[in-house]
């Protein structure tokens, strides 16, 4: 009877014990698929919040993106309002053109014919030059590929140019018209108050009186005065005081 007891008890522990072993394995298997799912999460979480911070650093660096565009766009609409106002500008300025070069032109014309006239009517100093570049500027006149401005330019060039014949000291060879027909000589003009010449081979002398628009000729007394100021003129001596015939034709009441 005890040894059947013991067996039954030891049949028991048996079931028991397995049953127990059966238990610890099934829960270190569930442990392990905890453990699993558990790192599988982690993982999922980790992959997450990587993409999660990689969705935010590109959503900053679109807002950054918008906000340039946004600068570029007010700054492309202020440059398309300055071009706006310069149209405006300009056009007014065209306009602006259109009348002025509407007096500019009859302006030119009537400078042109003035200054021909002070030619015709001063002392013929280079007379046939002065004369030649004011038939120049009378047919640039009509030349459409020449500016307005470059004609105007031009005319107040001769202008200069005109001036200076005033207040400077020259020489050139020109025609002296005597009444024995005209002869080659050397000619000199201080500003408007002289104009003498003096023969190529510095034998006779010449001056222009202005009163009746001749030439006259000069005694030997002037040679020294006016071969001195032929060789200041040409750099051959120092600036000083020269005697020169004067002719100026000055109206009396």
């Amino acid at each position: 009877m005890n040894i059947k007891k013991t067996s039954l008890a030891l049949l028991v522990l048996g079931l028991t014990t397995g049953a127990q072993a059966s238990t610890l394995g099934e829960a270190r298997h569930l442990e392990s698929s905890m453990n699993k799912a558990s790192a599988n999460s982690q993982t999922i979480i980790d992959r997450s919040a990587e993409s999660t911070l990689s969705m935010k650093a590109e959503i900053e660096q679109l807002q950054e993106e918008v906000q340039n565009l946004q600068v570029y766009r007010d700054h492309l609409a202020n440059l398309v309002d300055s071009q706006n106002q310069e149209k405006a500008s300009l056009n007014q300025q065209i306009e602006g053109i259109k009348d002025t070069r509407q007096g500019v032109v009859p302006l030119m014309y009537s400078m042109l014919n003035g200054l021909k006239a002070n030619v015709e009517a001063d002392k013929p100093i280079r007379r046939e030059q002065r004369l030649t570049r004011i038939a120049k500027l009378e047919k640039m006149m009509v030349q459409a590929d020449i500016s307005d401005a470059e004609k105007y330019r031009r005319i107040l060039e001769a202008y200069q140019i005109e001036l200076d014949y005033g207040t400077k000291m020259g020489i050139y060879q020109g025609q002296v018209a005597l009444e024995t027909g005209s002869i080659e000589a050397d000619m000199l003009y201080l500003g408007r108050i002289s104009l003498v010449a003096r023969s190529l081979d510095g034998t006779k002398y010449w001056s222009w009186n202005e009163k009746d628009s001749v030439w006259q000729s000069l005694d030997g007394s002037f040679a020294s005065g006016i071969n001195k100021a032929f060789a200041i003129a040409s750099n051959q001596a120092a600036p000083s005081l020269i005697a020169l015939p004067v002719s100026v034709n000055v109206e009396t009441k």
